[in-house]
Parts: C-alpha cells; structure tokens; sequence
C-alpha cells in the first residue's frame, strides 16, 4: 500500500474506528479513543509495510481496533484492586466484596483441577493479558499448541462449574 492509498483510507475509516474505540472506552477508563485509532492505523500501516498480504484495509483496520481494545480490557479490567483504588466502581458493598472472596476461592478450587501447563498459559492470557504470540515467546511453545491449551482447558474449566451445579 502506497502512503497516498494510506493516506485516503485513513481518512475514510476513522470515523468508524473512532465510533468503535469510544463504545470500548465505556467499558475501560485511562485511555483515548484516538489513542486506540492511532495504534491500529499504525499497527496496518506497519504491516502493509512488512508485506502482509490486505486483501480488504478497512476490514483489517476494524479488526486491529477491536483487537487493541481487548488487549486494553484485559489489561485494565483485570485489576479489580486497581479499579476500587481509582474509584471507578465508586461506593463498594459488602456484598460485592463477599462476592469477590467468592469467586477467588471457586477459581482456586477450579484451577486445582487443571495442569500445570493449563494453569500457566490461563494465568499468562487471563491475568497478565499476554497475547498468544507473547505467550509462544516466552514458553517457546507453538502458538496452535498453546490456543488448544487454554480451549481445552476453559473447556474442562466449563465442565466442572457444570457439573457442581
């Protein structure tokens, strides 16, 4: 893609990107939605410049934003300390600290029942918000190996919840 071609697609795409990125801020404070934008188009200007094969820009430039906001939610939303020390749940019950307590100790028993592998890779995906290709660099693993990990292992972690109700 020639930066002229760039150039015009980024024009007309942005109002969509940006419309999708503030639906997402909704969910997660601390960052712009022209941030997230400025992140995506540079993230398919990059890739064009590697050579990756675009067969349709603006469907590749949608699923970049969506991409970088999952990674932003998984990033922010995670940190349940983070977000009652910011103030962003506002007033806490009782109730919804019990509620944590509780979750803590289902997903202490749950994850008890799985590998250690299984247990690593849903730690690195689900608490650290590590990307399958972050996660393949610092296990060595195959990216495929490490996706049938963790589907297997959310499986099975479905299965139990089944089965205790």
């Amino acid at each position: 893609m020639k930066k002229e071609e760039f150039d015009i697609l980024s024009y007309k795409i942005r109002p969509k990107l940006i419309s999708l990125a503030r639906n997402f801020i909704s969910v997660v404070r601390g960052i712009e939605a022209e941030d997230i934008v400025q992140e995506s188009l540079l993230t398919l200007w990059e890739l064009s410049e590697q050579g990756y094969p675009i067969k349709d820009s603006e469907s590749l430039a949608i699923k970049i934003t969506k991409n970088i906001c999952i990674k932003h939610y998984r990033k922010n939303h995670l940190d349940t300390h983070s977000l009652i020390q910011d103030n962003y749940i506002g007033d806490i019950e009782a109730t919804y600290l019990t509620d944590i307590d509780d979750l803590k100790i289902i997903k202490k028993h749950i994850y008890s029942k799985l590998t250690n592998t299984q247990k690593e890779y849903l730690y690195l995906r689900n608490e650290e918000g590590k990307s399958l290709d972050e996660i393949a660099d610092i296990t060595g693993k195959p990216k495929t190996s490490i996706k049938s990990t963790i589907s297997s292992a959310r499986k099975q972690m479905l299965d139990l919840i089944k089965n205790q109700l």
